[in-house]
């Protein structure tokens, strides 16, 4: 339906409506609306007008590049980041200060349920300081490894972070990574000491700890609460004081880093973008450096933290855009933009996530495949660290391979699919990527590699095929309390790691470091680790790459036959323990048949462990 408004509809005279394929009609103005419905159209009137001058007020030109500041919030898990970003909404009045304000940043519903950070979440704050107006662009991280691929995104955008650490727990595994993954980016780093509230608080034993593990001065850290408010200015005026404004060129063409983005079903991708060059304004036509397409600009704005439209995004500064694009694929995390017929050279982007796990994931039933690939392609542009690749099975059809960065990470985005898209599906057992050397040219010449990777177990490569097998090894940061060395070193060490290094941290803690190889940690390590120590070991591991080792392909038979599903590749010396943990599970947990059952773990043609499921008669 159309509405064409008459020549003199503001002197109240009519309005014109037109229905495609019928007459057009002259409408009395206003139109005849029930009691209850013109107090609604009154307020859905004062809505737009408060839009429209809030629209006006935001004028983007001046915040001049030396009042801007792009900084991220830092932390290991659960030591006070969204906290204190709920603090800073309130204190620049970007949000009201309520008892509600909890997590505000985190939107998705499985954040709130598991009261961890997933996605990293943008928000503009306007701030006064000594008479200056200051743009405070403002990125909540996560804090568990899984999703630390969301965190280097996220700096690329900054010149700047706060390094939270609690007052009580002191320097966690997560802490020191993310601290080098900052300095490895070349950021200003402020500590800030959070959380001196609580009773066991002991601010001056982290003081050293920072000193020693960062060797940071002790003077340069903030001590706050977040929680109580306590101390929060401070912070915002370390930022304006100590991290530098972006280096950029508002006179060059645009140049516009895509950091991160999201698909809305009515209004397509929005990218959320970082401006090192130019400007942007609804109506320009923009181009992408990935794809070539050119797209004419709907929408920009801010997020604070909600959408705040603008008229235009100046370099300098991190905001959303819309630009009708209708393809997930369209809009590729670390994209340039930049303006049609003034190209210019693309920014460096991001380097690719390197999945650590890959499992199965199919539909519960086949005929719901078609709305489970579009759920997947939507999510994996929301969360880009995760692969797809296409997969099929004899028992569960077809279906997908994903590649994970942990654990974590393919439950949470196996939860968003049910919560977000109503999707139920079918996961795999997690397996690591594993690499054989092929061993003679034939083989080489078919495969068109020397060395292949086998992300499907079922895959592996016979012994005779191959010259020597790889695994995938990692280099793990176990930081704990001295009580539990001993027991957590008895653990490392079950599990084929070597030592690499011992560090005391201060009096009571030390850091250990180990390498792991992947396939023994990526199931139950981490809840190993907390039970032993008490729940107070922290845990974070960085790739290092491949290693040499003696891989057995494990298939498991009922009654004889293969299940696909159920094959694992194991090292040699583990092959028979593995073997017999499964078979005994499978027993416990396959339903009773009027028939015996035989459950067997086989290398090849030799069986290394059994179980029988004996048939249990009624009594008469």
């Amino acid at each position: 339906m159309q509405f064409l408004v008459g020549p003199g509809w503001w002197r109240g005279r009519a309005i014109t409506a037109c229905v495609s394929g019928a007459a057009c009609r002259m409408l009395p103005w206003p139109l005849p609306v029930p009691s209850r419905g013109a107090a609604a159209r009154s307020r859905a009137l004062d809505s737009l007008h408060s839009s429209a001058e809030r629209k006006e007020k935001i004028d983007m030109s001046r915040f001049p590049v030396e009042n801007i500041r792009n900084f991220s919030i830092i932390a290991h898990v659960d030591h006070g980041k969204s906290t204190l970003a709920d603090r800073l909404l309130e204190l620049t009045g970007t949000i009201d200060k309520t008892n509600n304000n909890k997590q505000v940043l985190d939107k998705l519903q499985v954040e709130r349920e598991r009261g961890i950070t997933v996605k990293a979440q943008t928000a503009s704050l306007f701030y006064n300081c000594e008479g200056k107006q200051y743009l405070l662009n403002l990125i909540d991280t996560p804090g568990h490894v899984d999703f630390s691929y969301e965190v280097s995104r996220s700096l690329s955008a900054c010149q700047g972070v706060l390094l939270v650490v609690d007052a009580n727990e002191g320097i966690q595994a997560q802490t020191v990574a993310n601290f080098f993954l900052a300095f490895e980016a070349q950021l200003s780093v402020i500590p800030v000491i959070n959380k001196i509230d609580l009773k066991n608080a002991d601010p001056k034993r982290v003081e050293k700890q920072i000193e020693k593990v960062f060797d940071i001065p002790s003077d340069e850290c903030i001590k706050i609460s977040a929680k109580l408010g306590t101390n929060i200015e401070s912070v915002l005026q370390a930022v304006i004081e100590r991290i530098p404004p972006p280096k950029v060129h508002r006179k060059n063409p645009l140049r516009a880093l895509v950091f991160d983005s999201t698909f809305d079903q009515y209004r397509g991708v929005i990218a959320n973008v970082a401006l090192f060059d130019g400007v942007v304004s609804k109506g320009d036509k923009i181009v992408s450096a990935h794809t070539r397409k050119t797209y004419e600009v709907n929408e920009v704005g801010v997020l604070n933290p909600n959408e705040l439209p603008t008229h235009k995004l100046y370099a300098g500064q991190v905001g959303y855009l819309i630009a009708g694009m209708k393809d997930v694929t369209e809009a590729q995390v670390g994209d340039t933009l930049y303006l049609h017929k003034q190209p210019v050279e693309p920014l460096p982007g991001f380097k690719s996530a390197k999945p650590m796990v890959f499992a199965g994931m199919y539909p519960v039933d086949q005929s719901e495949y078609n709305n489970l690939k579009s759920a997947v392609e939507k999510l994996t542009l929301n969360d880009s660290s995760v692969t797809v690749h296409r997969d099929s099975s004899l028992a569960l059809g077809a279906g997908w391979r994903l590649g994970f960065l942990g654990l974590l990470h393919m439950e949470v985005f196996n939860q968003r699919l049910e919560q977000e898209y109503n999707a139920s599906v079918i996961l795999t057992t997690p397996t690591v990527p594993y690499k054989a050397v092929l061993s003679s040219a034939k083989l080489i010449k078919e495969y068109r590699e020397k060395e292949i990777t086998i992300i499907n177990p079922a895959q592996f490569p016979d012994k005779s095929k191959v010259t020597e097998y790889l695994e995938p090894v990692v280099l793990g940061t176990v930081i704990t309390p001295d009580e539990y060395t001993g027991k957590i070193m008895m653990l490392c060490q079950a599990r084929r790691a070597i030592q690499k290094n011992m560090v005391f941290i201060d009096q009571n803690r030390v850091m250990l470091k180990y390498l792991f190889p992947l396939n023994e940690i990526v199931v139950d390590f981490y809840d190993s680790l907390k039970s032993l120590s008490s729940g107070y070991a922290s845990f974070d591991y960085e790739d290092a790459g491949y290693q040499t080792a003696e891989l057995v392909k494990m298939d498991i038979l009922l009654n004889g036959n293969i299940v696909e599903e159920l094959v694992t590749v194991v090292h040699k010396d583990k092959a028979h323990s593995v073997g017999k943990a499964i078979c005994e599970r499978l027993k416990d947990s396959l339903p009773r048949q009027l028939f015996e059952i035989a459950i067997q773990a086989a290398i090849g043609s030799k069986i290394i462990a059994r179980e029988t499921m004996v048939v249990i008669l009624p009594e008469k």
